[in-house]
């Protein structure tokens, strides 16, 4: 009995016979490491499973996806304040809704392509040669259809507020129209020549400043701060220019929702309205981003001093020479 009891006595104090508690959490340990490196190697074969390698389907992505944000911001803050009849909105809102649209895209797309979610700004970049002449097709169509996308968003996220507010009549004109929702429409005193250099002008403005931002050898902007400088420039064209027709400014912000709003019950008349309004906010702001780009590239990036050939710089090398010599 003795030994049997000495017997397991020694079994109990046997380490290998029973784990220890620093065993136990070794093998803990090894298990959870095990599971990581499983959870890894899951996750890198399925970025190589779906991650896209052909940089053009990247960027034609992030345009949609970038445009889209535009149209689902801008054009739902306009909806929210038109459908409320303003008890939840005004002018100043649909300025902060297209300003932070605008802030907000360009962050979610300008690693990728760039953000230039408007062909205006697009066809500026192909004539100053920053971007590839084959993409712009690419970029355009990523942009119309973003925003076409973005404006069936907005409608459908306020489809019964608009059944409301119409009784199930759509309407471009009239008290209760609502065509004005996705596009822009002339005011009652602008002719077609005016509303063309309305678009030349604003457009034109807005390249102008977008450059200035992104120009490292101006005074530019904080890195990480340009989307939002990019829409205090909408911001402040909304204030001083929407008179007129609403500052498009951007022909895929205004053609995209104008195709919807044809498709989804406006009928043909978002065309015909205003002596055939709609071509306008469309090549006025492709002049316009063309015009304004050139201007700052003559007025502005064309007499940037070279750091390397300074005067100051050019003078300490003078003295450095002469100091050499006298030596």
């Amino acid at each position: 009995m003795r030994r049997r009891l000495k017997c397991s006595a020694a079994q109990r104090r046997d380490p290998v016979s029973i784990p220890t508690a620093s065993a136990a959490t070794g093998q803990e340990a090894h298990l959870i490491r095990k599971g990581e490196d499983m959870e890894n190697e899951n996750k890198k074969s399925i970025k190589e499973r779906f991650a896209l390698r052909n940089s053009l389907v990247k960027e034609a992505l992030a345009e949609f996806l970038g445009t889209f944000l535009l149209i689902l911001f801008g054009v739902g803050s306009v909806a929210q304040t038109v459908l409320s009849r303003g008890s939840m909105g005004d002018p100043l809102t649909i300025h902060i809704g297209f300003t932070l649209a605008v802030t907000m895209a360009v962050y979610v797309a300008g690693g990728v392509s760039g953000a230039h979610i408007n062909p205006a700004v697009s066809l500026a970049m192909c004539v100053l040669g920053r971007l590839s002449l084959c993409k712009f097709p690419v970029y355009v169509v990523s942009q119309f259809l973003g925003a076409f996308i973005g404006a069936a968003a907005v409608y459908g996220l306020y489809y019964d507020a608009f059944l409301d507010y119409t009784g199930g009549v759509l309407t471009v004109t009239g008290p209760n129209a609502t065509a004005h929702i996705f596009s822009s429409y002339p005011g009652k005193h602008l002719s077609i020549l005016n509303g063309f250099i309305d678009q030349v002008i604003g457009t034109g403005a807005l390249l102008l400043c977008i450059l200035a931002i992104l120009d490292n050898k101006n005074k530019g902007a904080p890195k990480g701060m340009e989307p939002l400088m990019i829409g205090l420039i909408i911001m402040v064209i909304g204030v001083s220019m929407g008179l007129n027709c609403g500052y498009p400014v951007n022909p895929a912000r205004d053609l995209g929702p104008r195709l919807f709003t044809a498709i989804a019950g406006w009928g043909t008349e978002v065309f015909s309205a205003g002596s055939h309004w709609w071509w306008i906010p469309v090549a006025g702001p492709l002049v316009g981003g063309m015009v304004g780009a050139v201007i700052y590239v003559l007025f502005i990036e064309l007499h940037h001093a070279d750091p390397k050939k300074t005067p100051e710089a050019e003078n300490s090398m003078k003295d450095k020479y002469e100091m050499i010599a006298m030596s």
